[in-house]
């Protein structure tokens, strides 16, 4: 799973919306379309992009395909996420990275615990 490619899928309004309803209830196309007051062809397209990025399932039920939420994307996506905000923050060495002396006043205040409105 690409996680810049699921998130770039999810932050469409519209494409977020349809995760949602897909995750209460599978829908087709026709269906979505009401749902949400756009056309088919629009739904479609939006569909296409979460196909692509890994978070739909289709099934074909008779003449019409039916559209799932893969819940495991959704789990990856969730741990990723969470893995991110484990990440420690090193303390800025400005003599070691080269900060510029702008930038100096800011690296020698997160040393010191200080916060500064500019960081």
């Amino acid at each position: 799973m690409e996680i810049t490619k699921v998130l770039k899928a999810i932050a469409d309004e519209t494409r977020f919306k349809m995760i949602y309803l897909l995750l209460q209830h599978n829908y087709c196309v026709r269906a979505l379309s009401r749902k949400l007051e756009l056309s088919e062809s629009a739904i479609s397209q939006h569909i296409k992009v979460l196909r692509e990025a890994g978070l739909l399932i289709g099934v074909k039920k008779g003449y019409y395909m039916h559209y799932d939420v893969d819940r495991s994307a959704l789990r990856k996506l969730s741990s990723e996420i969470k893995e991110l905000a484990t990440i420690k923050r090193e303390v800025c060495a400005p003599e070691k990275v080269g900060c510029k002396s702008s930038e100096r006043r800011i690296c020698h205040l997160q040393r010191s615990g200080n916060k500064d409105s500019n960081s």
